[in-house]
């Protein structure tokens, strides 16, 4: 009885803790935004300007940046992540899936700088020559692809995004697909369906948890700052293309950040950042929710 009145008060102090840490930086962010929020208002997220110099700070086109560079991340990631974890259940020999998924799992662990340093030098060269100049070429009067592209772009960091954020999303979807009931997949086999129907059937079944890794890789994806900032270009413009070079909120703070206390209103502008990136996760995530809900609801 002692033994467990200790445990569930250890319990209850992580979980107290927890929350504290959560609450601590929503007000830390706030307290410290607020300055840049008082002076700016609403002009603060919808004016393009970053002029420490006049003390004159906006947040639209990083945070432009950060959405652009998120949903090319998603778009590529999603079909490769659901494909890999297929691919490791049912595709690959049973001998070589611990190597694949302990192949995965190592991309997943890796750290950002190794991913930056890769994108800037071999990848980015690669997307150049091989990707964008021929979209450019061929699909310039359409205005995603309408800007000459350099090596370094918005365009760059969300395939390298994708990159990063496809073992997030493939882990929960191949221990989801694992989980499923073995008689569903030998009842599928025996009412005639060949392999592709059969795993079709098998994703639908574990649908809601295609969303959870998705918007977890999404989450990953929004909030990744080293390795965005080696490749996305650094240039605080309004994006008109995806071959523009672009900002990301995270990037932005990352490079901003050493120099801040040097003006009056750059630390809270940064924070400002911070608290939007903040809200516009909060609220993806809280749609993920309601839409993995729903999803199951009508499942």
């Amino acid at each position: 009885m002692k033994s467990g009145r200790i445990f569930y008060t250890i319990l209850f102090f992580f979980v107290f803790t927890s929350l504290l840490i959560v609450v601590g930086v929503v007000t830390s962010l706030t307290v410290t935004s607020y300055p840049i929020f008082s002076r700016d208002g609403l002009s603060f997220i919808f004016k393009s300007t970053w002029n420490p110099v006049k003390e004159d700070y906006s947040i639209l086109p990083a945070l432009l940046g950060t959405l652009i560079t998120s949903a090319i991340a998603i778009s590529i990631s999603t079909p490769l992540a659901i494909s890999l974890a297929v691919f490791s259940i049912e595709i690959v020999p049973s001998k070589f899936r611990a190597f694949i998924n302990n192949i995965s799992d190592l991309m997943a662990s890796l750290p950002s700088v190794i991913y930056g340093l890769w994108g800037l030098y071999v990848l980015a060269p690669i997307l150049h020559q091989y990707v964008m100049m021929p979209l450019h070429h061929y699909l310039g009067f359409i205005p995603l692809f309408s800007t000459k592209p350099i090596p370094t772009n918005l365009f760059t960091a969300g395939v390298l995004l994708a990159i990063m954020i496809i073992p997030f999303a493939s882990s929960v979807i191949r221990e989801a697909y694992n989980a499923v009931p073995y008689y569903l997949k030998e009842a599928a086999y025996s009412l005639g369906m060949t392999k592709w129907e059969a795993i079709k059937t098998m994703l639908g079944y574990i649908k809601s948890a295609i969303f959870a890794g998705i918007f977890l890789a999404l989450g990953r994806a929004m909030g990744e700052t080293m390795a965005v900032a080696m490749v996305v270009g650094n240039t605080f413009t309004f994006p008109k293309s995806l071959f523009d070079m672009g900002y990301t909120i995270s990037s932005l703070i990352a490079n901003q950040f050493p120099n801040a206390e040097a003006y009056n209103y750059m630390i809270p502008a940064l924070y400002g950042g911070a608290f939007i990136l903040f809200i516009v996760g909060l609220a993806i995530n809280l749609a993920g929710l309601y839409w993995i809900k729903k999803v199951m609801i009508k499942s």
